[in-house]
């Protein structure tokens, strides 16, 4: 891909670079900018609290911000509209978390799109790993709380058994190399739609999604992440029946050929400053 991240030059200010009417620079520091636009995508229902938190943490160079709302009572949209107000908001027609995504991601108009929940729990200044991670030449960059500078503070020890039980599953069944599987911090080239159907509406579909891209051949890259406490509120997920859910997927889904499992399924590891390990 011809999009990467471009360290400016000596003495160059890369914000200057936005001038040039043949490249649209996007400035992240003052040593580097991106070319690609990127969208985030934050479904989110009765989420008026956590979202001051959710936004403040977005970096200003991203390209757009795009709000699905599950009908909310509490002025979800209000509060988004009040914190950055160029959001593109998009009213779910259906529910679960899997409808909201999909909606979100028919929305989005930039080359890459990021997933970001809205309870607080992700911080979004780790987006610039994830897009490093993009440009390096992935084309899935898939949050890891266990990879190698990770770490959570919102499982509770039969969640992370559950998680490991089942990413096991999929690693065996799959021939993926993934140390994280139930986690819905990702980033992905929009171009990757097009080989990864997306036909289920609760929380497996983040299961769904990192199942599709192994057995789609496409390159996946995991970045660690760490997942905060929600700020408010109490999230709809259950251990037990969105367990049950994801595991549905997984036999659902047909394995890929055994000679198909010996690419290896992920190029490696982002740390934490945008390296590749």
């Amino acid at each position: 891909m011809s999009s990467v991240l471009h360290p400016a030059a000596p003495g160059q200010d890369p914000v200057n670079e936005l001038a040039r009417p043949s490249v649209r620079y996007r400035p992240i520091s003052s040593h580097l900018a991106i070319t690609p636009p990127v969208s985030v995508v934050i479904p989110a229902m009765n989420e008026a609290e956590n979202l001051p938190y959710v936004f403040k943490t977005l970096p200003d160079w991203i390209h757009e911000v795009v709000l699905v709302d599950g009908n909310s009572t509490d002025g979800t949209v209000e509060v988004a509209r009040d914190l950055w107000p160029g959001v593109k908001v998009v009213q779910q027609l259906g529910t679960g978390k899997g409808d909201a995504l999909i909606s979100g991601f028919a929305a989005c108009t930039g080359d890459i799109v990021v997933m970001v929940d809205a309870d607080g729990s992700a911080d979004g200044q780790e987006i610039v790993s994830y897009v490093s991670a993009l440009v390096s030449g992935a084309d899935f960059a898939k949050g890891s709380r266990f990879a190698n500078g990770g770490g959570t503070d919102d499982m509770t020890g039969i969640r992370k058994l559950g998680n490991r039980v089942l990413c096991a599953a999929v690693n065996a069944k799959f021939g993926a190399r993934y140390t994280d599987l139930c986690y819905g911090y990702n980033a992905f080239w929009k171009h990757c739609l097009d080989e990864i159907a997306l036909d289920c509406t609760g929380f497996e579909i983040e299961t769904l999604m990192n199942i599709r891209v192994v057995k789609a051949g496409l390159r996946v890259q995991e970045v660690p992440s760490h997942e905060y406490l929600r700020i408010h509120g109490v999230s709809n997920l259950r251990a037990v029946r969105d367990g049950l859910r994801v595991l549905r997927v997984i036999l659902k889904e047909k394995g890929v050929r055994r000679a198909a499992r010996r690419r290896p399924a992920a190029i490696g590891v982002t740390t934490a400053r945008g390296g590749v390990s």
